[in-house]
């Protein structure tokens, strides 16, 4: 599975300028490729409602928040969304997929696995975060 080097340079951009709030990628052609870039002003419900219900994508979401001690902190985060309503084959090619792409991302610091929106709630990915 080849990934297209926008991807990495998109990530890169994320990691070290935090331009955008979130990416998503989807396979296209044996490739992985963009999908959707959020601004640094979008939320993390813009996010969750720009994957689709009913395809895989691979996301990276730039997760801010204040720890106990009111320390403002960032984590990124990997997010392989494979609903269960998606096609059998497509979940396959993305888990097969997955580990080889998230390699091609260095700077990740939570992985998370989603099939429904109540497994990437926001209150999740708070508690991941801590």
């Amino acid at each position: 599975m080849a990934v297209n080097d926008e991807c990495k340079l998109k990530f890169l951009e994320l990691k070290s300028k935090r331009n955008y709030r979130f990416i998503t990628y989807k396979i296209e052609d044996q490739q992985v490729i963009l999908d959707k870039i959020g601004g640094p002003d979008e939320t993390y419900e813009d996010f969750t409602n720009s994957l689709p219900p009913n395809e895989c994508r691979y996301a990276v979401f730039d997760f801010d928040f204040t720890t106990d001690e009111n320390c403002q902190k960032s984590k990124i985060f990997f997010i392989a969304w494979s609903p269960d309503t998606s096609k059998v084959r497509m979940k396959m090619v993305y888990a097969s997929s997955k580990d080889r792409f998230k390699r091609e991302l260095d700077g990740i610091q939570v992985e998370l696995q989603a099939t429904d929106p109540s497994e990437m709630s926001f209150d999740i990915i708070k508690s991941r975060a801590i």
